[in-house]
């Protein structure tokens, strides 16, 4: 049974928010939760599709591993996100990896739970259709990206993206707390390409570089960056 922060998470989960308190209150009699600590792997690429997982506090970071050993990452999960759902709706194998980057609690709820759930409740079964339709959009526009832009701008459009999904505003511009080497992960590319083009546009004054962060300081001239092909 969930703590009472996971049953918050539930809650305000765009996947199950629209139920009623009754059915909430049975998913979350249904739902486990777990803890894991930075570094800790949730699930392998690979590993069987057994349950769903939500986000109720921490970081996890989702990947997938190349045939030449490299590790590609695909997304970072906050709290109130929910992931897995592709092996546990067709009860295939992962897809991908889960590896919390940070101290993180996750609420898991069983394939067989969840399957009973889709039949007793129609509509998480359209939002579930919705999560879907966005993870699919998002992972075609990394194939796409991959085909068609050069490096510069594949990088650009990935830092605007995550800012607007993990980005921390402020006066200076919009922060975020990633290193170069999980930026190059998430490109696909070498560390070395991206700090040439990051120290290029510090040097423009279009962004700010930390120690593990970057601060985009003129969002208008990245966004002219990720639209060059």
């Amino acid at each position: 049974m969930t703590t009472l922060a996971g049953k918050i998470m539930l809650q305000r989960s765009p996947l199950f928010r629209g139920l009623t308190p009754p059915a909430l209150e049975r998913i979350a009699e249904l739902a486990g939760q777990r803890s894991f600590r930075a570094g800790e792997i949730v699930f392998s690429q690979g590993d069987p599709g057994d349950a769903l997982y939500a986000v109720v506090t921490g970081k996890i970071r989702i990947s997938a591993g190349a045939a030449d050993g490299r590790e590609m990452f695909l997304n970072i999960m906050e709290p109130g996100d929910t992931f897995g759902e592709i092996a546990l709706l067709d009860g295939g194998t992962r897809t991908a990896s889960a590896t919390a980057t940070l101290p993180s609690e996750l609420v898991t709820i069983r394939r067989e739970h969840f399957l009973g759930l889709l039949e007793r409740e129609p509509r998480v079964a359209l939002e579930l259709l919705h999560l879907c339709g966005e993870r699919l959009r998002w992972t075609s526009g990394l194939v796409e990206d991959a085909a068609l832009l050069k490096a510069p701008a594949r990088l650009a459009k990935r830092l605007l993206s995550l800012g607007r999904l993990h980005g921390e505003p402020s006066a200076r511009g919009v922060t975020l707390r990633i290193s170069q080497e999980d930026l190059a992960s998430f490109l696909g590319v070498s560390r070395q390409v991206v700090n040439q083009n990051l120290q290029g546009w510090k040097g423009r004054g279009w962004v700010e570089l930390g120690r593990g962060t970057v601060t985009v300081r003129d969002e208008a001239a990245i966004k002219k960056t990720a639209q060059e092909h």
